[in-house]
């Protein structure tokens, strides 16, 4: 194992976090140099130069190897969640160590659950770092690794294989090296467009650059405490729900449909799969919310079921509705939305679609099989017949998803996290969704959970965001004699 490679190249993670938290300080001293400038200015030092030291001392190095590339990939976001705490750790207020600890990896993990009861208490500088963690996990996620790794197309592609999945690859004609820009260039497209229309819509300026990074990341970290309902706009609502449902959408479709000006490229399996789940459960919780009486008209309750929909499928965890006092039953429906999700190569997470639609697509060709045992039966994704072995290491994932969250639910209430939030706050931080039910909902934050239940919850998130292999790889290597050789 080459430590001089692995620490140049996590070098590379320290330096984005420096540079917005060099952003942040400019905003407090816009701001007049707001509580939270030493903060941020003490933590730009520190983070910079622990960044920059290995491009001292150190000199390029070559190629690196599949397995230090999973040990880059894992402490990368690993430190970046340790000295993303520094600014809420030295600022103080609410912020414990277990508390900066939780809103770090929060942050960067696009969950968007929070600790604050207060969010609107926190100086802009320190809300504008809280939302610069969503925009670079964001970018993270779609192009963090093929940019760190700078070795053979094919390895890269093996690295990635689990969020660039070959269910949703078909769309793309270009070598991985150009399928990055094609990440970049579509969520930098998202961010500047959902910017724009939140101006337009009548949104406050620093609270259209926080949403918009969030809403891009589909994050949910919102810089007031009544999260999207704050402004009291159907048009922002409306907007939100645009950019949730196309940020959680394969953005090589994204790329195509805008180059191509045809709508042809999301003439999808995926996509409609996709598009279809969101409307029949927007309308059972639509339904739902006007049978309990939580809203008066069909017209609200179905405009609401659709926004709280896409706050779960999507991963953005926003909010317009207080999910409290809510019936379980609708609390259930939307949970099948926080385990799938949206789809592979966006920034949301969960299992991803294409993982259920297949899962759905494998039953039913196994029950023909046992009705037509001389029958052809194959596995179709819109033109493409699928191999064995292209779906079995999806259906293997979803096995160890689940097995992750039965031990995550079991843990919860061994520590005294309340039997319906150990379920629920285990599926929506395992699948970065954010809030959970109760005082732990849309309108709550996590501050009242016991440390060991956000030290659990804090994994899954990151277990979630990097899709489980990377950690399980180094897991593997620590154990493995010859792996450390």
């Amino acid at each position: 194992m080459n430590w001089k490679v692995i620490s140049r190249n996590i070098g590379y993670a320290l330096l984005v976090s420096a540079l917005f938290m060099l952003l942040s300080v400019g905003v407090s001293l816009l701001e007049g140099g707001d509580s939270a400038l030493a903060a941020l200015s003490i933590s730009f030092l520190i983070t910079f130069i622990v960044g920059i030291f290995p491009f001292i001392f150190i000199r390029e190095t070559p190629a690196i190897t599949l397995k230090e590339g999973y040990v880059i990939i894992f402490l990368s976001w690993l430190l970046s969640f340790i000295f993303g705490m520094l600014p809420y750790a030295l600022w103080g207020g609410p912020f414990t160590l277990q508390n900066a600890w939780f809103e770090s990896v929060s942050g960067f993990t696009t969950t968007g659950a929070t600790i604050l009861d207060d969010v609107e208490a926190l100086p802009k500088s320190l809300l504008f770092w809280r939302a610069s963690t969503h925009f670079i996990g964001g970018l993270g996620v779609v192009v963090f690794l093929l940019l760190l790794i700078p070795g053979s197309n094919q390895m890269k592609m093996r690295l990635t294989n689990m969020e660039l999945t070959n269910l949703s690859r078909g769309g793309y004609s270009t070598r991985t090296n150009q399928t990055v820009y094609i990440f970049a260039y579509v969520y930098l497209g998202l961010l500047v467009a959902s910017f724009i229309s939140y101006i337009l819509a009548g949104m406050p300026v620093f609270d259209a650059v926080c949403h918009a990074m969030s809403v891009s990341a589909t994050g949910g970290f919102s810089s007031r405490n009544l999260s999207i309902a704050a402004f009291d706009s159907r048009w922002i609502e409306g907007m939100t729900m645009l950019f949730m449902y196309l940020s959680s959408i394969h953005f090589g479709l994204v790329y195509l449909t805008f180059v191509t000006r045809s709508l042809k490229p999301l003439n999808n399996p995926v996509v409609k799969f996709y598009t279809g789940s969101i409307v029949v459960v927007a309308v059972i919780v639509g339904a739902g919310l006007k049978g309990n009486g939580i809203c008066e008209g069909w017209g609200s309750a179905l405009w609401n079921g659709l926004f709280e929909t896409l706050c779960v499928t999507s991963t953005a965890g926003f909010a317009i509705l207080d999910n409290a006092d809510w019936p379980m039953w609708i609390e259930m429906v939307l949970m099948f939305s926080a385990i799938m999700c949206g789809s592979a190569g966006s920034t949301s997470g969960g299992v991803k679609v294409d993982r259920i639609l297949l899962l759905f697509k494998s039953a039913g060709r196994r029950v023909g099989r046992i009705l037509h045992p001389s029958s052809v039966n194959e596995v179709r994704l819109g033109k493409r017949i699928l191999r064995d072995e292209e779906v079995s290491p999806h259906i293997f994932y979803l096995c160890l998803y689940g097995f992750l969250l039965a031990v995550s639910v079991a843990l919860s209430l061994f520590i005294g996290v309340d039997h319906q939030n150990s379920f629920i706050a285990s599926v929506t931080s395992l699948g970065n969704v954010g809030p959970a039910y109760g005082a732990l909902g849309t309108m709550g934050s996590f501050n009242s959970v016991p440390l060991l239940g956000k030290i659990v919850f804090t994994v899954d998130m990151f277990l979630g965001r990097i899709e489980i292999y990377p950690a399980l790889a180094v897991v593997a290597m620590i154990f493995d004699k010859r792996a450390r050789a």
